[in-house]
């Protein structure tokens, strides 16, 4: 008996291990198939419930009596036609009478910046005031705005090494033209002697905003060193930056006090915007407004006008004119009487193909032509071409706060380029007839491309309908 005993002992072993691996092999394949069916019901089947959705949907109403005391729809009520939030942004009926400038300037640099101001100024349409740091002369009956002199700033201490205390002064001059107590204002925009503004356009873009509340508007430098080293939140002051009338008696009650806390900071607009973080007000940014920290051609960025109001052009003096071969004032007269009839387009960019001899064409309009052989896509063609250079000179273009792309790939593909020469309004067809003519100046490499070439044009005609309404239409 022993001897078969131990002879059956291990064969009942065996046969409970073989059991025990058979039921953990068939648990887990069991597994398995409950996770794969489950997953499936959840990739397979609809919820239950209704997913967020950002469409709201229309209550009909009905005569018959309901019992339903909730605000929950029926499914009914979901089946009707969906109705999409109101894009169209509320507009104010701010007009130029509205808006006060507050021009910054220096007394040394007056004699040549004041023709900029010309440029742009209207007796009896535009309210400004240019505040000095000293008296200068005037000549009688000049058309330039009130001049006023700074107060003393003495008291507040400046404690950058790099910078100059005028900025203390400059940072004043908001609240000092609001101390003049002018009557009727909605605004108050602040800018530098050699910055020029489009002040229709300005009127456009303010009037998207309640000037009832708190307001600061501006934009950001091209430099991306500058934003940097400054803020991104800051509004460059030579760009110019608009600050609603609340906000201006806010600012001038506490900025005095604001100013001694921050005598390290450079310059005027960083002390602003110290002054608006203390009083929680944060920047809304409008890219009209151009500080231009950049050296050498704007043609670069004026052929490829974000789509937005050109609101301002600052550093005149450090830019090449806007048009060769004349003078930056002669060029800036030029530009405004060739966009008087339809300001709200100028410097919009349009692109547009000649499919039979294959030219990307792009036009901004009032400003320039420009003809490229070969197919570029839109992407490319609303880049700027970097015909500049950084305000930091030894940055490349990856230092830009946009960006950019050279102004040829491929020697072929260098644009031919047509400024405005004149314009002519048709009244009876109601048209602008701009003619832009080429610069011959501008020397082209040899192209072996067998292609059609745009060498032998000398000018092109470009036709268009005003429409001074066009920004109330983009939502």
């Amino acid at each position: 008996m022993s001897s078969q005993t131990h002879h059956q002992r291990p064969q009942t072993s065996h046969l409970a291990a073989t059991l025990l691996r058979r039921f953990v092999t068939w648990f887990f394949a069991a597994l398995l198939l409950i996770y794969v069916l489950y997953s499936s019901n959840l990739l397979l089947l609809r919820p239950l419930l209704p997913l967020p959705s950002t469409v709201f949907y229309a209550h009909a109403k009905t005569d018959s009596p309901t019992n339903d005391s909730t605000n929950y729809p029926t499914d009914q009520q979901q089946e009707t036609s969906p109705i999409t939030i109101p894009q169209k942004s509320q507009r104010y009926d701010t007009e130029l009478k509205h808006i006060v400038f507050c021009i910054a300037a220096s007394s040394s640099l007056w004699d040549h910046r004041k023709e900029y101001l010309k440029v742009w100024w209207r007796p009896k349409e535009t309210r400004a005031v240019v505040w000095l740091d000293q008296k200068v002369r005037r000549r009688r009956n000049e058309a330039l705005p009130e001049i006023r002199i700074s107060g003393n700033t003495a008291r507040f201490k400046y404690t950058n090494g790099q910078g100059q205390k005028s900025a203390l002064r400059i940072s004043r001059v908001v609240s000092d033209t609001l101390r003049l107590k002018m009557k009727d204002v909605r605004w108050f925009v602040m800018g530098d002697d050699d910055t020029v503004f489009m002040v229709e356009n300005l009127v456009r873009v303010l009037s998207k905003y309640d000037h009832r509340q708190l307001y600061y508007v501006g934009s950001s430098s091209e430099s991306h060193i500058q934003n940097i080293f400054f803020s991104y939140g800051m509004a460059f002051g030579g760009g110019g930056f608009a600050i609603s009338y609340l906000l201006a008696r806010e600012l001038e009650k506490m900025q005095d006090r604001c100013i001694q806390r921050y005598p390290g900071l450079y310059g005027s607009d960083d002390r602003i915007q110290a002054c608006m973080a203390e009083l929680g007000v944060p920047l809304t940014k409008e890219r009209g407004f151009h500080q231009y920290d950049v050296y050498g051609n704007l043609l670069g960025l004026l052929g490829a006008h974000p789509v937005t109001p050109l609101v301002s052009l600052h550093h005149l003096d450090v830019v090449d004119p806007v048009f060769p071969r004349m003078s930056r004032v002669q060029a800036l007269q030029h530009l405004f009487r060739s966009t008087k009839d339809d300001s709200a387009s100028m410097m919009q960019q349009s692109i547009c193909y000649d499919k039979l001899r294959q030219w990307s064409i792009s036009v901004s309009w009032g400003y320039v032509v420009q003809i490229i052989r070969g197919v570029m896509s839109p992407r490319e063609l609303e880049m700027p071409t970097r015909t500049f250079l950084n305000w930091y000179k030894r940055a490349d273009f990856t230092a830009y706060a946009f960006n950019t792309r050279p102004v040829t790939r491929h020697p072929c593909q260098k644009p031919f380029v047509f400024y405005i020469k004149s314009y002519q309004y048709n009244q009876g067809k109601k048209q602008i007839v701009g003619v832009y003519v080429r610069d011959r100046h501008d020397p082209h490499p040899f192209c072996r491309w067998q292609m059609n070439s745009p060498e032998k044009i000398d000018s092109v005609v470009v036709v268009k309908r005003p429409d001074s309404q066009r920004w109330n239409k983009v939502r």
